[in-house]
């Protein structure tokens, strides 16, 4: 008879692409959406651009287009209410813009390679996903293969039922791998849907406050900061992301070793992501 034992150990980080591993800041797609709403004569700003991110790209400018004021923008050009179909329209602009694009933007995130290596050198899998769809995914894909990482495992967003925050990627990660227990995985995300995808797929789930989407700075800015606006830029962040509830809060993946040496501390210790706040 089968007995269940609960992981000592992680066997999988499941890690996202933009803002996390790669394209410090994650400019790739909130350019490219501000770009594509300009075609259409509709004015958008990089904040209002990263408003929805880590959701697939589709939803993300259906989300955009549910916001009242570019709503408002869009009627003022066209006459009406950006429907479903203006919503297609946007994103296939959106996308040959994206492949062209993508690759503007996709230098390695400091510290990525050698955590990366870390983790391989302990018999942990890396998988991936991402909001893009497959035809983007392979561009950011090839780009990082050129700077030394290539994923175990990558999950684009239309290869599954429903994306961020919805579970499936992070799932099709762990089968793929052949990770024995969701709680012996890790998924590591820069947006609250990534961060909701992890919790939602009962695995630990990582919050990365200053790489990505929610500071949107360039590496260089990052690196201009105070100690002070350093701080004042986590307390902030950490605010945002406190209703996706990540068990842990850290500013970039390079102190990511210190958070999997703590999860499995915690794992012998008999927790379990499910049943931790």
């Amino acid at each position: 008879m089968a007995h269940y034992q609960s992981p000592r150990t992680v066997e999988c980080v499941i890690l996202d692409w933009a803002g996390t591993t790669v394209d410090f800041g994650s400019f790739a797609p909130t350019q490219v959406f501000v770009e594509a709403f300009e075609e259409f004569g509709v004015p958008l700003t990089l904040e209002e651009a990263r408003g929805p991110m880590g959701r697939g790209k589709w939803d993300h400018i259906r989300a955009l287009c549910d916001e009242s004021a570019i709503a408002a923008r869009f009627e003022q050009r066209h006459g009406h209410e950006p429907g479903d179909d203006d919503v297609t329209r946007i994103y296939e602009r959106f996308m040959p813009l994206q492949i062209e694009k993508v690759g503007r933007y996709s230098a390695l995130i400091p510290g990525a390679l050698e955590v990366i290596a870390g983790l391989r050198a302990r018999g942990i899998a890396i998988g991936s996903g991402s909001g893009y769809p497959r035809v983007v995914m392979d561009r950011v894909v090839d780009s990082a293969r050129t700077s030394g990482y290539v994923a175990d495992h990558v999950v684009a967003a239309d290869e599954v039922p429903r994306g961020r925050p919805y579970p499936s990627q992070a799932l099709a990660n762990a089968v793929a791998l052949g990770a024995s227990d969701v709680a012996a995985c890790v998924k590591v995300d820069d947006t609250a849907p990534g961060i909701v995808e992890g919790r939602a797929a009962g695995m630990w789930s990582v919050a990365l406050l200053l790489s990505g989407n929610a500071l949107g700075l360039t590496h260089e800015q990052y690196l201009a900061l105070s100690d002070a606006e350093r701080q004042a830029a986590r307390a902030r962040i950490g605010a945002e992301f406190a209703s996706a509830r990540p068990h842990y809060q850290i500013d970039t993946i390079a102190d990511l070793p210190a958070v999997i040496a703590d999860i499995e501390r915690r794992l012998q210790a008999g927790e379990m992501p499910q049943a931790c706040a």
